[in-house]
């Protein structure tokens, strides 16, 4: 099945032979791979494909939409994409539809304007209209409560399932537990790269891990957060290397149980297949954008090379030294309710460490007035770090989903 499929309303004043002359021709502009299901007047599958546009081919299709809205409402509650050719009074139509439908309080868009934009504006809707339906019916895990100091990171399980589709399953701390000492501990290999000596405390990093893998299984997870400060007097270690082998396989987890920043990490990796890099602010120039970011651990799969330490604040167990390729970085956070995000690219200018802050440590560049935002209005502490730039691929999934 083509992920996206074109629908179409057409007033039955307009010669249907010209009519769809001209319709081939546009759609052929659009589309010259044909990479397209052609569905026609025909409604019964709206809403199964990725991406479900309507071409409004026709002036006088007002009234035909209208008394096709409940139908389509019934199982599609997505926004409405109308296309338009700009011949026979599509666009006036389509501004008329529009209209009728932001009165209701329905989000929808007329795609509009040359052919080449045109071409971008739907593969862009389209990367957002898969990863929506990726995330739709994952399981996310919240292995424990969030952490006691995530005071403004409250997540509301009821919008999660409305917007992204997808549910949250508490899973007890104590389950975990329960694992984590029935799970083999694979020593420390003799070429451990390490910052400080932390082969005593190796075995039990890897057994928090395959005890984490045995929860998802179990608990059937797309996605988990960790309360992972307990595991620090209950089991003397750290959840860092877990998480960070953990979302290298693909599998979106956040540390302290913090649902929100998991959300950004599921989004973005639905939408860019990028693994996001959780970390929070440790300085901020306002007047040069440069902003100071830290965390013990790090996805596996995004350091050039990587250096095992103690856990910062503890210093006890596996933390992970990691160094983050310089380059094209996006900076990105949605809130509990998937109502507020904030997104800004900028470059990343080197790594550094310090020995009084987490241990992964990265110096990010982004404008000035952007970095205000951390000082006026943020979003929690914890934000997600992605290679490249994907502001726009970001931003056009929020905009349908604030």
């Amino acid at each position: 099945m083509n992920a996206v499929a074109i629908f179409t309303i057409t007033s039955s004043l307009h010669d249907e032979k010209a009519v769809s002359g001209l319709s081939d021709a546009f759609l052929s502009s659009i589309f010259p791979d044909g990479n397209y299901t052609f569905c026609g007047a025909d409604f019964s599958s709206f809403g199964e494909h990725a991406l479900n546009l309507i071409y409004v081919r026709t002036g006088g299709a007002e009234g035909i939409f209208k008394s096709l809205l409940p139908e389509i409402r019934v199982k599609y509650q997505g926004p409405i994409y109308l296309l338009t050719s700009g011949k026979s009074n599509s666009l006036a139509a389509s501004m008329e539809i529009l209209s009728y439908l932001r009165q209701r309080g329905i989000a929808g868009e007329i795609l509009h304007g040359r052919s080449e934009t045109l071409s971008r504006r739907i593969a862009l809707l389209e990367k957002v209209a898969s990863a929506r339906q990726a995330l739709s019916g994952q399981r996310i895990g919240v292995v424990g409560n969030p952490s006691d100091w995530l005071i403004a990171s409250a997540a509301s399980p009821a919008a999660i399932k409305e917007k992204l589709g997808a549910d949250v399953v508490e899973v007890p701390m104590e389950a975990l537990q329960a694992l984590i000492g029935q799970m083999p501990a694979a020593e420390a290999p003799e070429n451990l790269p390490m910052k400080t000596d932390i082969r005593a405390s190796y075995p039990g990093a890897v057994q928090i891990y395959e005890a984490l893998k045995e929860v998802k299984q179990q608990y059937d997870l797309q996605a988990l957060t960790l309360r992972c400060f307990d595991l620090l007097t209950s089991v003397g270690n750290t959840g860092c290397i877990a998480l960070a082998q953990l979302n290298a396989l693909g599998l979106p987890a956040s540390c302290e149980g913090d649902v929100p920043a998991l959300l950004s990490m599921m989004i973005a990796q639905a939408l860019t297949g990028c693994t996001g890099f959780q970390a929070n602010p440790s300085r901020i120039d306002t007047e040069s954008g440069e902003l100071l970011f830290a965390h013990c651990t790090i996805p596996l799969n995004i350091p050039r090379s990587i250096q095992y330490d103690t856990h910062f604040e503890s210093g006890i167990g596996v933390g992970i030294h990691g160094e983050f390729p310089e380059g094209p970085v996006t900076v990105f956070k949605v809130s509990g309710d998937v109502s507020r995000s904030f997104i800004a690219e900028g470059e990343l200018l080197r790594n550094q460490y310090e020995d009084n802050l987490c241990r992964t440590q990265v110096v990010v560049k982004i404008q000035p007035e952007e970095a205000r935002y951390f000082l006026t209005n943020p979003i929690g502490n914890h934000h997600i770090i992605l290679p490249g730039h994907h502001k726009a691929l970001l931003k056009a999934f929020m905009d349908y989903s604030a």
